[in-house]
């Protein structure tokens, strides 16, 4: 059968946010702290549903990250992904994963997170990735998103660029958030938690 599997990363894959989780690895404890409690308002705000995910997401990028050198960043981004998102990695999410590779199915990893920490585990473990990309001029990062936010409806619209899923007898999709939700509905057979759901 030629069938997809499309998952989300944070909290799906893995049983933290590696939003968050990079930060931290990347700036050390003291910086992370400090910074969170500053940027405290912006989270209230976001979790009241007062601030947009996108632009939440920009804010705290570029108050960590605004002006780092991109050779500097993917060096860290890459170094994360080979020795960090292992040990946060949910022992259900990597059996499935196994399964459709042992099915022969297509994988595909669509995530709001930001592309440069992600790839390098994706690629050691041979899935495709859709996932959010940061602004980068002069070889400097602007802390700006240089793609929309791979959340909601951009998931399946960043996936319809990527490949056709009308091409597919089959479709498999896990999530775990509202932001995977249009994502689901694309499936033939949808899990939401490691939970089946039934339309």
């Amino acid at each position: 059968m030629n069938a997809l599997a499309l998952f989300d990363f944070d909290h799906t894959i893995t049983s933290r946010d590696s939003f968050t989780d990079f930060i931290l690895y990347a700036v050390g404890r003291k910086r992370f702290f400090c910074g969170f409690a500053l940027l405290s308002p912006l989270v209230v705000a976001y979790k009241l549903g007062y601030s947009e995910n996108w632009r939440a997401k920009e804010i705290v990028f570029s108050y960590f990250f605004e002006d780092w050198d991109i050779e500097r960043f993917e060096k860290m981004a890459l170094q994360y992904s080979h020795d960090k998102l292992p040990r946060i990695m949910r022992k259900i999410a990597l059996e499935r994963i196994n399964w459709h590779k042992s099915r022969g199915h297509k994988i595909i990893i669509v995530s709001a997170s930001i592309e440069c920490w992600l790839k390098g585990w994706c690629q050691i473990h041979q899935l495709d990735l859709v996932a959010t990309k940061v602004e980068v001029r002069d070889n400097r990062l602007t802390g700006k998103l240089g793609t929309i936010n791979c959340y909601g409806i951009e998931k399946v619209n960043r996936l319809k660029e990527k490949c056709n899923v009308e091409e597919f007898d089959y479709i498999y999709a896990y999530g775990d958030s509202p932001g995977d939700r249009e994502m689901l509905q694309l499936a033939n057979e949808k899990y939401y938690r490691w939970k089946r759901v039934y339309d």
